[in-house]
């Protein structure tokens, strides 16, 4: 199973419209995925139609009961299209860095439930909270490729700035490098901020920036209010069509990419 993480510590980048989205059009291929609530907000969760506030189970009975935690399969939920499931977030891992404070293996919770699902499911994209804390750091421990979507205006590159600086961290304990991909998003071509971010995106980053840009499209949120990704409600819209174009990048990179060896934490 393939593990890529979307994550960036400033909010509103896109981070989930990139994992609903790219989980999608995984389903249309049909290869199995399941898509990862990290968040305590809920985005992802509330997306397919669950309350963070009330679902059960959740990603959050993982670290509550560590050795006595249900098996991943059991916190899997439907989300309306074949193929793709979810484990969703509840409100509770908002304390989990206060009720884990030190404790010793609580960087590794997720990669070790997720390991009991490498024969159900090719796929899993973990959507991350925008901040650092146990939560981002397991999904970055887990993952083989990381997913850092930017917006492109110039507020979000200093955002930009402080992930990479984490992720040059979170390399330390990692007994190689992790592969990740900055992924231009909310372009519009008719700024000229936009145009500009973009392309300081590119030169600051240079390959580590993906070499399109997903556009600014009104049917993200009319499929937001559908509980579908817009990659299977309208597949030729042209946000669909730039994450197609990711998906197809990625796929054929994540080929030459092996699994991640993390140091014990």
């Amino acid at each position: 199973m393939r593990i890529w993480t979307v994550a960036n510590q400033k909010g509103g980048v896109g981070k989930t419209t990139t994992a609903v989205s790219l989980g999608g059009l995984l389903a249309l291929k049909r290869r199995r995925c399941v898509l990862v609530d990290l968040d305590p907000h809920g985005s992802l969760t509330a997306y397919f139609g669950y309350d963070p506030e009330s679902v059960q189970p959740s990603i959050y009975d993982l670290f509550d009961a560590p050795g006595k935690a249900p098996p991943a399969r059991e916190l899997l939920h439907d989300t309306g299209v074949a193929g793709l499931k979810l484990i969703p977030a509840s409100t509770a891992l908002a304390t989990l860095d206060r009720q884990l404070g030190s404790r010793q293996g609580m960087g590794l919770v997720v990669r070790r439930g997720l390991a009991a699902l490498e024969d159900e499911f090719e796929f899993a994209f973990l959507d991350c909270a925008p901040m650092l804390g146990v939560l981002m750091v397991n999904a970055l421990a887990a993952c083989h490729h990381l997913l850092v979507p930017v917006q492109t205006e110039f507020l979000a590159l200093k955002g930009l700035e402080r992930m990479v600086r984490t992720l040059e961290m979170v390399q330390r304990s990692r007994n190689r490098p992790l592969p990740y991909t900055i992924v231009p998003t909310l372009f519009d071509r008719r700024t000229r901020a936009s145009v500009e971010s973009l392309t300081e995106i590119r030169r600051v980053y240079g390959e580590r920036a993906w070499e399109g840009a997903i556009p600014v499209d009104t049917q993200f949120r009319d499929a937001s209010r559908a509980g579908r990704p817009l990659t299977v409600m309208q597949p030729w819209s042209r946000g669909s069509i730039a994450y197609r174009k990711l998906l197809d990048t990625l796929d054929t990179g994540d080929q030459r990419a092996g699994p991640p060896e993390v140091g014990h934490g």
